[in-house]
Parts: C-alpha cells; structure tokens; sequence
C-alpha cells in the first residue's frame, strides 16, 4: 500500500484509491454527496443523474477492488438514488447485501412540496456472504425480556439491534428517557456539543462506533472516501483502528486534521452513549428493578460498548 495509513489525505477519492493496493482494506464507510443540490465548497452536488451514477460506478469499482475477501462496505445515501445505487453494487461491482438499514432521526430537512427529509439509508455490502466480520456480540443491547420481564430464557448477553435505526435529540443524557425499547442515537445538530460546526452533513460517532465495532477488529484498517467533518476517521482512531480518508476541501482537510491530532486512541466516542436502556413498562406499570426488595441493590445490564 503506497497510500500513507493515519491520515486524511486532500485528493479525490478516485485517483487516492487508485493507487491502493487490492484487497487492503478491511471496512470501508462511504457518506457520498446525495446530489442534491447541497453547497459544498468545491464540489458540484447538482450533476445530471447519469453523470453521477456514472461518477458513482467510478468510485465503486475501487471500493469492490479493495476490499479483503472478507471485508465489508456501508454505503449511507438518500432516496433519490438508494435503489439505483443498490442494484449497481449488486450487479456491476459483486457486492452482497447483508442489512438494508434504515437511519430515522428528527431534526430533518425541510423540502418544497413533500414531507420533510427525516431519513437515511445505510446499505452493509459484503464481498463474500459466507465470510465476513460481523461481531454480534460487540454491539448488542439489553432486552425487554432482560429489563422489563426478568426473563431467564432471555440471551445474557442481549440482543441485537433491529435494521431500523432511531436517532431523535431528546434522548441526549439531560433528555427524558424514551419510553420504548429502541436504539436511539441523537443527529449532530447544530447546538449540540458534537458540533464541529465546519461541515453541515456531520455524522454522530456513535452511528459510526456500531459500524466499525461490527464490521472491523482492533489494528484492522478502514477507509472513507469522502472525509467530509471527519468522524469516520475520529471513530477509527478512538477503537484502536488504522484508517485512511479522502477529501477534496483544503478547508475540510485542514481541520479534520485539527480533530484527529485532539484524539487518543481510547478515547471515549462523542454523543449519547450506546445503547440508551429503554424499554415499555409491564402492565403494572413495573420494571425488573422495581420489582425487588427494597434492601437489594439493582444495576442495569452492562453490554461491550455502551461506555466507551
């Protein structure tokens, strides 16, 4: 590999990835422009659909060509070319499609004449079906069976996360408590204090950490093309990960740069931690804890990753 591992590099991602070798990476997240019309300092996010299908289709390729046979891709985009892009990794570029995740949060963008924008996709491609990083037991989570009805037939070790992703403010530390049994990780939105306030389409860390905690080991390498506010890179780096990242923006770059250089491998990850232990009340309206004697103590479940 004669790309420099451990940092963001100020290239387009083609021509960056192009001189990496084949089947190096371990996990690569790509947050690509949506096409949307978004302002971004040096890139036009306003092309012709097939001009950027195509751009797409170039970019693709690398990632498929990089991957270690048994390493795994995540795609996060928009609606308007979700399915495109999906039969594309499918059919052009031999990738298998192991979770169709859907990313909801609040705090979503205002649209002209449609329902306003409140959700993402999130796309896990995999290069062998039969062999990949998946580790179940890194990203689990309390259930209602554990919590709420003391069941024993109940996995100790919890369950794990539905496809379907709820991210919503109020469930920050100083929120209420939701009152379902749901992963909840709060959008990166402009007052809060994840805000690195020099991009506006900022990914939270603790989306991140379930996906690199999933689909890569400690010491493992993972790539983002599009660096954008750098948490892909801030995340890697925090769970012991090596990584490389693309961005076109000198602006960008420079304080990604700045972020990384903040950051000790360890370090905890920005956010609301993961998961939020939440679920319904029993018909009585009790928990497991409030069940016992008065003169025992009770402590929450305590699953990898929920205080890291």
């Amino acid at each position: 590999m004669t790309t420099a591992v451990n940092q963001i590099h100020n290239q387009d991602c083609v021509e960056g990835m192009a001189a990496i070798d084949d089947g190096s990476v371990d996990l690569i997240f790509a947050d690509p422009p949506f096409n949307i019309g978004y302002d971004y300092d040096v890139y036009d996010d306003s092309r012709a659909p097939d001009d950027f299908l195509s751009w797409c289709d170039q970019w693709l390729a690398h990632v498929s060509r990089l991957l270690k046979a048994d390493g795994t891709f995540w795609l996060a985009i928009g609606d308007e070319y979700a399915a495109e892009l999906k039969v594309a990794m499918q059919r052009r570029h031999g990738l298998h499609c192991r979770s169709w995740v859907i990313w909801y949060y609040t705090f979503g963008v205002n649209c002209t004449n449609k329902f306003s924008r409140s959700h993402a996709h999130l796309f896990q491609m995999v290069k062998d079906p039969k062999q990949f990083t998946f580790n179940a037991d890194a990203i689990r989570v309390p259930s209602a069976r554990q919590l709420v009805y003391g069941d024993k037939r109940a996995n100790p070790k919890g369950r794990l996360p539905d496809d379907t992703w709820i991210l919503r403010p109020q469930d920050l530390p100083e929120g209420f408590q939701p009152d379902d049994d749901t992963w909840y990780f709060p959008r990166v939105a402009g007052t809060f204090k994840e805000r690195k306030g020099f991009h506006g389409c900022q990914m939270p860390e603790q989306l991140l950490g379930r996906i690199i905690r999933s689909s890569s080991n400690e010491g493992e390498t993972v790539l983002d093309p599009f660096g954008g506010s750098g948490t892909t890179l801030a995340v890697a780096k925090k769970l012991h990960r090596n990584y490389i990242g693309f961005e076109l923006s000198t602006e960008y770059v420079d304080a990604i740069t700045q972020r990384l250089e903040s950051i000790t491998p360890g370090d905890p990850l920005d956010g609301s931690p993961e998961p939020l232990i939440s679920s319904p009340d029993t018909a009585q309206g009790r928990r497991v804890n409030q069940k016992q004697p008065s003169n025992q103590q009770s402590s929450q479940p305590t699953l990898p990753g929920m205080n890291e």
